[in-house]
């Protein structure tokens, strides 16, 4: 029988591009509804069009009052919650020596404080629908990268999350789990926050992976959007690679 998330609510946070974006999208083909967060309106628009289950809210993730705005948007949109996909995140590609305050500030607010005060806010409604929080990490955070200091250390922590929440709110019949992407071709990887360095490095990867191949957003999204699955819930804690065999060579 297929699968379906009919009638279920999703929010995902990064909609507007990437692994954020195929992730609402994979939501809604699931009959899922989703609240799309992110901090650019037309992209929003972009991912929420010819999807009517899809609504776009433009926020900044980092934002005090973010967390309380996108719970109170989503219960107001569809009434509950089942799902909490944090998939915004912020990467800086500087070797060491060369790490501004404002920088690591940036990367930790974006990558570890919002996931953290967004499931804190949530908290009443995942427990209500017994729910799931599924957090992007990396896995390349689970290794040395060379110049990428705060992004793998913040995927670190991401993990260190997911495992002790599950801990913790499993009481409340709360999922949490972690997918790990490797090397993916994203968005991300045009922006100005990698120089062309390091985007020569990423693309090479796949001379090194097992599968010969970067990955792509889809993918990524399928594993996320199975998690929130019925049949997914004798599953927490764990620590997905999505990677193409890169953790394992």
């Amino acid at each position: 029988m297929p699968l379906t998330l009919t009638g279920k609510t999703a929010i995902v946070t990064g909609a507007g591009s990437g692994i954020g974006r195929a992730t609402a999208l994979a939501f809604a083909d699931r009959g899922a509804n989703v609240l799309a967060v992110g901090r650019c309106q037309s992209k929003l628009a972009a991912t929420a069009e010819g999807r009517p289950t899809i609504v776009p809210l433009a926020a900044d993730v980092t934002d005090q009052a973010s967390p309380t705005a996108v719970v109170e948007a989503a219960l107001d949109a569809f009434g509950g919650i089942n799902a909490l996909v944090h998939g915004a995140g912020s990467i800086k590609h500087t070797p060491l020596g060369g790490i501004s305050v404002d920088d690591f500030d940036r990367c930790m607010a974006v990558n570890l404080r919002a996931p953290l005060l967004l499931t804190q806010a949530a908290l009443p409604p995942l427990a209500r629908s017994g729910g799931t929080v599924i957090n992007i990490s990396a896995s390349t955070g689970q290794r040395g990268w060379p110049e990428m200091s705060l992004y793998g250390a913040s995927k670190a922590g991401l993990d260190f999350f997911t495992r002790t929440w599950a801990g913790e709110l499993a009481d409340h019949g709360i999922r949490v789990v972690s997918v790990a992407p490797g090397p993916i071709e994203s968005p991300i990887l045009d922006n100005n926050a990698l120089d062309d360095h390091a985007v020569s490095a990423i693309h090479r990867l796949h001379e090194l992976l097992p599968l010969s191949r970067l990955g792509t957003a889809q993918e990524v999204a399928w594993w996320i959007v199975n998690f929130a699955e019925s049949l997914a819930t004798y599953t927490t804690g764990v620590i997905l690679p999505i990677d193409g065999g890169y953790s394992a060579v």
